[in-house]
């Protein structure tokens, strides 16, 4: 039976597979069908980095995102960085989403303005429903926007606990007394708090929660006592409130990051990390080393932690601490899309290395539904040749292969976030 048979089996079981997407910040339809959207709304990120690390200015890129401005002086803006990043997998995305959403084959001088009028075009009530439902196939999206508040026929919320961890002075706490309608004054009011937000977002069904501190600091979290944690709470007044550096607040924000893992074991909710790559440009990455969570993950043995963007470029250190430890599962959000041959190759190992209920193959992690879209096919594409490949050499049967599929697009995170399963597979065409 030749290769090519195989393959074309089973990109139609793939294909079937109604995804469920660990990880979107996608803009509510409501908002979206607001604004002003043309082919440049493509910038808002990922991409975009890109274009500032190929040489496009800052105030380039402000204009260029600047839907009032002509889109002609846009594209002349864009054009000589275009053709840097349109190589790169971020740039591979948009062209995937222009030509299964759009029709446009290929994106230049000549077919921005016509991407950019079907975009305009297309934005109107239903469209959510026909890219995430129809095109992609994505039953349920798990939504970091920063509120439960979700249209819960596409997403389930997460929510951050950030703030709470990563305070630095008083007004950090004011943001968090402004947030959740409370008062603070003491290490003890700060936990409190934290109990009661924990409480409301559950009461919300929320179905987990996101740490998004790789960005800002090292992943290390060390145990920290509470008589410690509480002579730094009294600093945060000192000086007028302007509170402590980084540094000194480092063990309170430990000890902080601790109580919010407690509280995820005590209200059975999942924890969402960043480790790896920080979207945008400059910033450290040894900070984002998975590695450096093992102490929590040694701890908090009743927690479960999803690990973001298969830690990359950390993707093997990720996969021994997933091996290793029973409550650490790979999260390939975003993975794709930073490289598909690396999400191939880390798949290929995960694969002979993590137990198969551990693997979560996709999350979209985009702002703009094409995204979304586009890298759900870069998902199944990867899902597809790994798993040919592993058939062909004789290390899967062609059954385990779909019944693997079907696991880590689907079942995997349904189960880990007690999420309802709906549909299965999707109709053959």
């Amino acid at each position: 039976m030749g290769q090519s048979e195989l393959y074309a089996r089973l990109v139609a079981e793939v294909d079937r597979i109604r995804v469920i997407d660990t990880h979107e910040h996608l803009t509510p339809e409501k908002e979206r069908i607001k604004q002003k959207v043309d082919f440049f709304h493509w910038f808002a990120h990922y991409a975009s980095s890109d274009l500032v690390s190929a040489g496009m200015s800052g105030q380039d890129l402000a204009f260029i995102r600047d839907p009032e401005q002509p889109l002609g002086k846009r594209w002349a803006k864009l054009a000589p960085h275009w053709e840097h990043v349109k190589t790169t997998a971020y740039g591979r995305a948009l062209l995937i989403a222009a030509r299964d959403l759009f029709g446009v084959e290929t994106i230049n001088a000549r077919t921005v303005k016509d991407l950019s009028e079907k975009l305009a075009t297309a934005n109107k009530k239903g469209y959510y429903r026909h890219v995430l439902k129809d095109m992609a196939g994505i039953d349920l999206s798990i939504a970091d926007v920063g509120t439960t508040d979700v249209d819960r026929e596409f997403f389930v919320p997460v929510m951050k606990f950030d703030d709470f961890v990563g305070v630095t002075n008083r007004g950090g706490l004011d943001a968090i007394e402004r947030r959740w309608n409370v008062s603070i004054h003491s290490l003890e009011d700060l936990l409190r708090a934290l109990d009661a937000a924990f409480v409301q977002i559950v009461k919300e069904k929320a179905v987990g929660v996101k740490s998004g501190l790789a960005y800002s600091r090292i992943l290390r979290y060390d145990k920290v006592p509470k008589g410690d944690a509480e002579r730094l709470f009294g600093r945060l007044f000192d000086d007028l409130g302007h509170g402590l550096s980084w540094s000194e607040a480092k063990p309170l924000q430990d000890f902080m990051m601790h109580e919010v893992v407690r509280r995820t074991v005590e209200h059975r909710l999942p924890m969402q990390i960043h480790t790896g790559l920080q979207e945008g440009n400059a910033n450290i990455i040894s900070n984002a080393n998975p590695v450096h969570l093992a102490n929590l993950f040694l701890e908090y043995r009743e927690a479960s932690f999803d690990v973001f963007h298969g830690g990359y470029p950390y993707c093997r250190e990720l996969a021994a601490l997933a091996k290793n430890f029973p409550n650490v599962y790979v999260d390939m959000c975003w993975l794709h899309a930073i490289s598909p041959a690396v999400s191939r190759r880390m798949l290929d190992e995960w694969i002979e290395t993590v137990p198969a209920n551990k693997i979560f193959a996709f999350g979209g992690d985009y702002i703009f539904v094409e995204g979304a879209y586009a890298h759900c096919k870069l998902a199944r594409q990867t899902v597809t040749r790994v798993l040919a490949d592993k058939v062909e050499d004789g290390y899967l049967t062609e059954d385990e292969a779909v019944e693997l599929a079907v696991k880590m697009l689907r079942t995997n995170p349904a189960e880990v976030y007690g999420l309802e399963p709906r549909v299965q597979r999707r109709p053959v065409a």
